[in-house]
């Protein structure tokens, strides 16, 4: 299913109506006229939703006799919500190509001539100041605090808060004295 008939689908199952001739049709297949008399609707009424729902693939019809019986598809509803959530999104490249947008503007309003003109106060553009920085350092290699400080100072003056909060955001990783690139891979 993908994300835009699972919006369709869940924007139609938002209505009492909708959902009470769905419990009807998983019991049996039924009629307007049958459904209209169970559920104390206007046959009408039940034709419009369950043109709704027909529209939004969770029911089917199919003439018999002088009828169009309305049967449930099951297997619509044996999705599992995760499997729907897990589609690719149509808005993914778009949503990475703001995030992109946005952390080039960051970087442009922190840095003037490769240094780090203030450290930013929301903890959400630090981190991307932070990881700006971390590519300073070489994967897999090991730096004694020294090394870090100096990488650190040709950023900014303040390389002790700097490269504590590396650590507290997991871009560093330490043990004793000795500080490494932690393992996650920083965006582009």
């Amino acid at each position: 299913m993908t994300e835009t008939e699972a919006i369709k689908l869940f924007k139609c199952l938002a209505d009492k109506s909708r959902l009470q001739i769905l419990k009807s049709l998983i019991q049996e297949d039924m009629y307007v006229d049958r459904l209209a008399g169970r559920l104390n609707l206007s046959a009408p009424t039940i034709s419009f939703h369950l043109k709704k729902l027909e529209d939004a693939g969770a029911v089917e019809s199919r003439k018999e006799q002088y009828y169009t019986m309305y049967s449930i598809k099951k297997e619509v509803f044996m999705t599992n919500i995760i499997d729907i959530i897990k589609e690719e999104s149509t808005e993914a490249e778009l949503q990475a190509e703001r995030e992109r947008e946005y952390r080039d503007k960051v970087i442009q309003a922190f840095f003037e001539y490769g240094k780090l003109k203030s450290i930013p106060s929301q903890r959400k553009k630090e981190k991307i100041v932070l990881e700006e920085i971390a590519k300073s350092f070489e994967p897999g290699r090991q730096y004694t605090e020294k090394e870090i400080n100096l990488i650190i100072a040709d950023y900014h003056d303040d390389f002790c808060t700097i490269r504590r909060d590396m650590i507290s955001e997991r871009i560093l990783e330490r043990e004793g004295m000795t500080y490494w690139l932690a393992e996650k891979k920083l965006p582009d």
